[in-house]
């Protein structure tokens, strides 16, 4: 008998059914990968299993766990069962804890509504769970508010809450999608090493990570079983076309080649910076003296952690966040550094996709209306019938047809509202394309045709890309160039392949081991740095990265180094040769 059976299982909201009759096991201390893209019916599964589906779902099959039935059991068996055999690690733990209460209240809790410990004793057993999943300070933490912790240190919180009693089964609900690709590496490399004995659901849409922490999957579409394997044989011969479309996207099995840039220059920056203040008058510096050169119809990656300032850089080049300092030239003319002040010629040649198109798009309007908005604004001559002509065009070129033309944002999926953003940006034929994490939310799959319709667009328009991501491989698919930044700086610059090749700086080096790789075989993905990108209010002496290199030395941590050239590429490193 296995740990936990699904037989036939059917999730149905009226007429709709969103998981339709899926069976697996899972095995004592097994760890088995979900696996399939927004809408297979993944997270359903997982709240099925723990009796948190709402009450508008009807439940039909069966769910054992340790023979005891699960479907249809009341509160008082699900209560007995949940936190202490089953736990869950949810996708978003902001959303999760409970904002009104410290997080060494929220575990105390747990410990005493299944009636493990109280009191003193209570606290102390949090302490010492916030300690073992790696979270600094924990007497401290265990006061702090969720607010006050950043994503990774609460995903760390969310996991100690999980494992608090001591459960059977963990299910870990896309755990690291919202996480750096560093503190990813981290939390995966802890959930191994605690869980022990404790079986494994994990949940997700990346097959590199499933790769290296799964011992099986199981791959859902459209809420059936599509196929299940040892993850090794999925990957090795996937019997089924939806499988292979998947691996395809995340391996990029694809002949890439970029058209070659211009000579010609097209943006210059000279020693960028960009300045916050705080609401108690402190001065955050988050772009320090970054210089950047980039041709006409070149593509340049930014990536970094969140917080190293890449946002912050793109958003001053655009003047939506005016330079502290610095000199941004286009096409040889200096621009002024605030939107405002730019004529409008120049505000049409720079545009902006970004991350989230639910939020960048207004909900009431009709997207037809949303792609021609910028040509009311700039194009004043045509009338409405012309605006919406040339709206249904774009449209046709960015993949969506005349039948969306009515639509609102709501009714639309994640890949075909990026398409509006992006169709949106181009209407005004830019010369630069700044787009900020513009697939950090798409599956795989949906992410390949949105790289692919940018390069295609692109070849027609010639435009230059900035690309803002924390995915590596991304940036691999879409640049000439790469620039990785932490905390403000410019630590590298190189040609992509040149990067990926020779990275020169340590934190450049760690960004790469830390990228999980769709191979069993050679899985990647793992921490080489500890801790997260520290406070730009009270950034660290000497070299901004050394409390977390580790080829640290005394030079380090008191002579902040400069930026020099290293066999074709800029690097902020002491000893870049030798490393």
């Amino acid at each position: 008998m296995s740990l936990l059976e699904i037989d036939n299982l059917s999730v149905r909201y009226g007429g709709q059914a969103a998981v339709d009759g899926i069976s697996f096991a899972i095995d004592a201390g097994e760890s088995v990968g979900l696996v399939g893209e927004s809408g297979s019916g993944k997270s359903q599964t997982a709240l099925a299993v723990l009796g948190l589906l709402p009450a508008t779902a009807r439940i039909s099959g069966s769910i054992r766990f340790a023979g005891e039935e699960l479907v249809g059991a009341g509160n008082t068996t699900l209560d007995a069962v949940r936190a202490t055999k089953i736990a869950m690690v949810f996708q978003d733990p902001i959303a999760a804890l409970n904002p009104y209460q410290s997080i060494g209240a929220q575990l105390s809790r747990i410990l005493i509504h299944h009636d493990i410990a109280a009191g003193r004793a209570a606290r102390d057993r949090v302490i010492e769970m916030l300690e073992r999943v790696g979270l600094p300070d924990a007497q401290r933490q265990f006061g702090a508010y969720p607010h006050e912790l950043s994503g990774g240190m609460r995903q760390r919180a969310m996991i100690a809450s999980a494992l608090l009693c001591g459960p059977d089964l963990l299910i870990a609900d896309e755990p690291t999608t919202a996480l750096d690709v560093t503190v990813q590496a981290q939390i995966l490399d802890l959930l191994d090493e605690l869980r022990q004995d404790t079986a494994l659901l994990l949940i997700t849409h990346d097959l590199g990570v499933v790769a290296g922490r799964c011992e099986r999957m199981v791959v859902l579409d459209n809420g059936r079983v599509v196929e299940e394997g040892t993850t090794r044989e999925v990957f090795a011969g996937p019997a089924k076309a939806h499988t292979r479309a998947l691996l395809e996207a995340a391996r990029g099995d694809r002949d890439i080649r970029l058209e070659p840039p211009a000579p010609a220059a097209c943006l210059d920056v000279r020693d960028a910076q960009v300045e916050y203040v705080t609401g108690g008058g402190q001065r955050l510096p988050a772009v320090r003296g970054v210089d950047l050169h980039i041709r006409r119809g070149e593509n340049l990656a930014i990536v970094g952690e969140s917080g190293s300032g890449k946002s912050s850089l793109a958003r001053g080049l655009l003047g939506l966040v005016p330079l502290h300092d610095g000199r941004v030239e286009f096409n040889g003319a200096e621009l002024p550094l605030r939107l405002d002040d730019r004529p409008r010629d120049l505000r049409q040649a720079l545009q902006l996709v970004f991350q989230d198109p639910a939020a960048s798009l207004n909900p009431q309007m009709r997207v037809v209306d949303l792609v021609a908005e910028p040509l009311r604004i700039h194009k004043q001559h045509l009338d409405r019938n012309g605006r919406h002509g040339r709206a249904a065009e774009m449209l046709e070129k960015v993949g969506l047809g005349r039948d969306f033309l009515g639509r609102f944002p709501h009714e639309l999926s994640g890949g075909q509202a990026q398409r509006v953003a992006i169709a949106r940006a181009l209407m005004l034929e830019p010369a630069v394309l700044v787009c900020d994490e513009a697939v950090a939310a798409l599956d795989g799959t949906v992410r390949e045709q949105i790289l692919a319709l940018l390069r295609e667009q692109q070849r027609e328009g010639h435009f230059t890309i900035i690309f803002i991501t924390h995915d590596l491989a991304v940036a691999r698919e879409i640049s000439h160039q790469v620039i990785v930044m932490y905390l403000g700086e410019r630590v590298e610059q190189a040609a992509t392949a040149d990067l990926f090749a020779r990275p020169r700086h340590p934190y450049t080096k760690a960004l790469l081991s830390a990228a999980p790789i769709p191979d069993p075989m050679n899985p990647g993905g793992k921490a080489s740095v500890s801790g997260e990108v520290p406070s730009a209010l009270n950034p660290p002496s000497g070299c901004a990265f050394h409390p977390r290199c580790p080829h640290v030395r005394d030079r380090c941590r008191t002579q902040a180094p400069e930026p020099r050239e290293v066999d074709g590429s800029v690097v902020r490193c002491h000893f870049a040769e030798e490393l």
